[in-house]
């Protein structure tokens, strides 16, 4: 049985076909080499542990917290890192990246740390028992400014508010921390500024219900007025403080 010989394709289409191919190769190689994002997070210190944890028991907490949303400047609320290059000029950072979005970052870091240093839990959007006081803690925060190799700032106006009364403490915190080169270290500056002021504003809550009318209830008295609560000072040393009550 004779067999026809398939005509040979044109060298010039071998050698395009070739090109082509290792073309498609150096491509997917460049594409595999190229710069992949980090990601950073504000939950835990550098060191891997948490801030001190309260001995907790099956007995309910003796209060409750609701740590509301965090308010943070437009300009650094990206995933991107936004870094200072001079007092008017800032970089974003594509590759470096927060896990979640600032504020909630901040959010979070916060609220797991207060539960764990008052031995709580936090309740915000949840429902809570009635009986138990219950203090809001809000943040604005006015500058989170980030300074590679120099340091990481903080500036925040917070509050904390007994729950149906009409007793709230308001203070200002600015905490600068010296970091290193590098944006890890420029992270847990970040951290540890954050940590600094989540230990003033615990300080707050433990002092406002210490303040707190004995045998007070979360509710109305039966006269039907809201009980007077004394606001205590506020924790921050040489802070601007605002304290309504009573």
């Amino acid at each position: 049985m004779m067999f026809a010989r398939l005509p040979r394709p044109p060298r010039a289409l071998v050698r395009g076909a070739v090109t082509a191919g290792a073309l498609a190769a150096v491509l997917a190689l460049a594409a595999c080499a190229s710069p992949s994002s980090r990601f950073y997070t504000l939950g835990a210190d550098a060191s891997g542990s948490a801030a001190p944890v309260v001995a907790r028991t099956s007995a309910a907490p003796a209060l409750l917290i609701e740590v509301a949303p965090i308010d943070v400047p437009p300009q650094v609320a990206k995933s991107q890192l936004v870094v200072q290059t001079g007092p008017t000029q800032v970089k974003v950072l594509e590759e470096e990246r927060w896990a979640s979005l600032p504020g909630d970052e901040i959010r979070r870091a916060l609220s797991t740390s207060l539960t764990q240093q008052l031995g709580t839990i936090d309740v915000y959007g949840t429902a809570h028992p009635d009986a138990t006081p219950v203090y809001r803690v809000s943040m604005n925060v006015q500058r989170f400014e980030s300074w590679p190799g120099s340091h990481a700032l903080i500036d925040a106006v917070w509050s904390v508010r007994a729950v149906r009364s009409n007793a709230v403490m308001t203070c200002r915190s600015v905490v600068n921390e010296t970091v290193s080169g590098g944006y890890d270290a420029l992270v847990d500056g970040h951290r540890r500024a954050l940590q600094q002021i989540t230990g003033q504003i615990a300080t707050a809550v433990q002092a406002m219900a210490a303040a707190a009318p004995r045998g007070a209830t979360s509710t109305s008295s039966s006269s039907g007025k809201e009980a007077a609560v004394a606001v205590p000072a506020c924790p921050v040393a040489g802070a601007t403080t605002t304290a309504a009550g009573g």
